[in-house]
């Protein structure tokens, strides 16, 4: 493991055990419950950091068996939802202690409080759990620009498959079969298709050749595949017969299609975007179509303004409330935005999932896009 990822997951490892200690001292050591329920929520604490240690862990492992690591998973997203719990329990605390109840009422209120909002807690957390490991949707979008005189192009958009760990094979060839379903025109996949060194995802990948369209299938890589080998997954997949638009433009009549690398390229020193190269040669007033795999790739765009842009990233925040977070750094969470006009921008919020196999407030999609 390199010194940047030890950082990386030290730094990760110490956030989430600050958020397990604030849990405690903050949470436990308030709640008006008997001494047993507070030794099973501080054990429970202690179980659940022991698993972000475990997932750190894992992601280095080949042969850790899938339950254990899907409880590892699904502990880092517990870990989201503490933080949250402690937020909101501060509140109902300060609320509480205003209340105008004498001190045995007030107590007996307290320990109704309590109770509930532990009961709301595993209520959110099993929901979150349901819905993370439900069949992504389809969604249809509708983006009438009367660019191609009354002919209409379907585009299917797949973003942050997150192919390894909790998602293999049977996912991704489900996948295919759904998308090839909806007779596309065109498909185009928006990054983080991978989650691992491809030597360990050949199997997984091997569907994803079986994709059908009139155009083809066309792909940008996102910043997960910097992190494990980026040169040997764009080989990978060119050899599956999928398009990999890196800096690069293809005319396809109706519409020019225009892909870039991903911003993590301008950070890592290797494969950065360049929008002027991807668009030189296209001729002035051509309908483009433009995959970036960041929303905020908007700002990198110089002169030139795509017709349409689909991204990904986001996951539309996975977890709420996260989205608020990742709107510190992405202009767009999710769905269709007006870029300027006649011009638009889609953000997917992903088919697959990473870390924990959780969602609260989203959902996994896949996007079927008319476009006219």
């Amino acid at each position: 493991m390199g010194t940047l990822k030890l950082l990386f997951f030290a730094l990760f490892l110490l956030l989430f055990g600050l958020i397990h200690l604030l849990a405690h001292r903050r949470v436990v050591t308030k709640m008006h419950l008997g001494s047993a329920a507070k030794r099973g929520l501080t054990l429970f604490l202690s179980v659940n950091f022991a698993g972000n240690v475990g997932y750190v862990a894992a992601r280095y492992l080949t042969d850790l068996p899938k339950p254990l690591y899907a409880l590892f998973s699904i502990s880092i997203g517990m870990s989201f939802i503490l933080l949250l719990s402690i937020v909101l329990y501060e509140l109902l605390h300060l609320l509480q202690r205003h209340l105008p109840f004498r001190s045995g009422r007030r107590h007996l209120f307290k320990r109704g409080g309590d109770l509930a909002f532990l009961v709301a807690g595993a209520g959110v957390s099993g929901y979150s759990i349901a819905e993370g490991t439900k069949r992504p949707v389809i969604n249809r979008i509708e983006v009438r620009q009367g660019r191609f005189g009354g002919d209409r192009y379907r585009i299917v958009q797949i973003s942050d498959m997150h192919i390894g760990g909790l998602i293999e094979r049977p996912f991704v060839e489900e996948s295919v079969r759904r998308i090839n379903a909806l007779e596309p025109d065109l498909v185009a996949i928006t990054g983080d298709l991978t989650d691992l060194a491809v030597s360990r995802l050949a199997h997984a990948l091997e569907p994803l050749g079986g994709l059908r369209s009139r155009f083809g299938t066309y792909y940008v890589p996102g910043n997960h595949e910097y992190f494990h080998g980026i040169e040997a997954t764009l080989s990978h997949l060119k050899g599956l017969g999928i398009q990999v638009l890196g800096n690069r433009s293809v005319d396809l009549g109706p519409f020019h299609i225009v892909g870039v690398y991903d911003l993590f390229g301008l950070r890592s020193g290797r494969f950065p975007p360049d929008i002027a190269a991807a668009t030189r040669g296209i001729p002035s007033g051509a309908s483009t179509l433009l995959l970036a795999h960041q929303p905020r790739f908007v700002r990198y765009l110089g002169p030139f303004r795509p017709s349409l842009m689909l991204c990904g990233h986001t996951h539309g925040g996975q977890i709420w409330p996260f989205g608020y977070l990742v709107r510190l750094q992405q202009p767009y969470l999710r769905g269709l935005h007006t870029l300027g006009p006649n011009t638009h921008i889609y953000v997917n919020s992903g088919i697959g999932f990473w870390g924990p196999p959780m969602r609260l407030g989203t959902e996994a999609e896949i996007a079927c896009i008319e476009w006219s």
